[in-house]
């Protein structure tokens, strides 16, 4: 992990529709100063209507992650999240027209091509980083999330589907900007033939092509250009995750290993990270002259958590189904 907060170095553009939405959608990422987080700002709905990337505005994960500020939401945040968040890109300003961030291919490529493209720039001033001190286990069923002491953010998914082409597959990553760029990044949504045209028919996945998902029916994958990996189905989980989780507002260290898990879980976990501040510090790294990196903490447990609480914990819990314990 990096000492230091990063922005672009210049504005980029994309141009899409919206999966769910089938609407067009035009997007624009720009640099923003230190400790200004991710932040989208709803060009069609005034100059005022932002809505900043943090797990309180979430309002939906039904079927991706939706965030919102009063009357201002932004939909499927997850991958453009993820490829900031991989990419080690602590603050920028999401411009975009339109409600639901634009799906592209289906995956993080495409913005994580152009994030490159025009590289970071260091800020000066250090990171503020969430160090997981003990075990958070949250449970939903079959669906579990937890998150053990490490040093990094190592991220293993495990999915298990009642299809022969997809079945239980496990990935774990070391998660570097490099690692994400070339193991994670490009992996695409996938779903179901059956369940599509489900969704369809009630006015969701509007948007939805093989020009921007993997589909699979009883035969297999229905795509002609097939997977990108093996293992794309798992790897896209590690996407979705690592995007779920920026809604931190800060880098994680610990490992989290999710089984089975969505947007739904991701949610919970944070809620269980926020409730819980006797297992977590906020740390900074320190670089010394021999390249040393030494870890400070800036407050205590307790401090930390009084500080973060009010920002991070939703005004109504959603944990009804779940437990989370440490």
């Amino acid at each position: 992990m990096e000492p230091f907060q990063h922005t672009i170095r210049k504005k980029i553009s994309f141009a899409g529709i919206g999966l769910h939405s089938g609407a067009p959608v035009t997007l624009t990422v720009k640099p923003a100063p230190v400790d200004t987080g991710i932040r989208f700002v709803r060009l069609d709905l005034g100059k005022e209507s932002s809505v900043p990337a943090f797990m309180d505005r979430v309002v939906d994960t039904s079927l991706a992650t939706t965030i919102a500020e009063e009357e201002a939401a932004v939909s499927t945040t997850e991958h453009l999240l993820g490829a900031l968040a991989g990419l080690g890109v602590d603050n920028a300003v999401v411009e975009l027209d339109s409600a639901e961030v634009p799906i592209m291919d289906g995956s993080a490529g495409p913005f994580v091509h152009l994030l490159k493209k025009v590289q970071r720039r260091r800020q000066k001033a250090p990171k503020r980083i969430l160090k997981i001190v003990k075990e958070i286990l949250c449970e939903d069923g079959d669906k579990w999330i937890r998150i053990l002491p490490y040093n990094g953010l190592k991220i293993t998914c495990e999915i298990d589907f009642a299809h022969d082409l997809i079945g239980k597959q496990s990935y774990t990553i070391d998660m570097t900007p490099s690692s994400f760029a070339n193991e994670i990044a490009s992996a695409r949504t996938f779903g179901f033939m059956e369940e599509v045209e489900k969704l369809k028919e009630h006015g969701y996945a509007l948007g939805g092509s093989l020009d921007n998902a993997v589909v699979v029916d009883r035969l297999g994958v229905v795509n002609e250009d097939g997977l990108r990996f093996a293992d794309e189905f798992v790897r896209h989980k590690v996407l979705d995750l690592v995007g779920d989780l920026a809604l931190l507002g800060c880098p994680l260290m610990g490992h989290v290993i999710a089984s089975k898990a969505g947007h739904a879980q991701h949610l919970r976990i944070m809620q269980a990270i926020a409730g819980q501040p006797d297992c977590w510090q906020f740390v900074r790294l320190e670089k010394k002259d021999d390249d040393t990196v030494l870890e400070r903490v800036i407050t205590t447990t307790k401090a930390a958590g009084t500080k973060i609480l009010p920002f991070l914990v939703p005004p109504t819990p959603s944990l009804a189904g779940g437990s989370c314990v440490a």
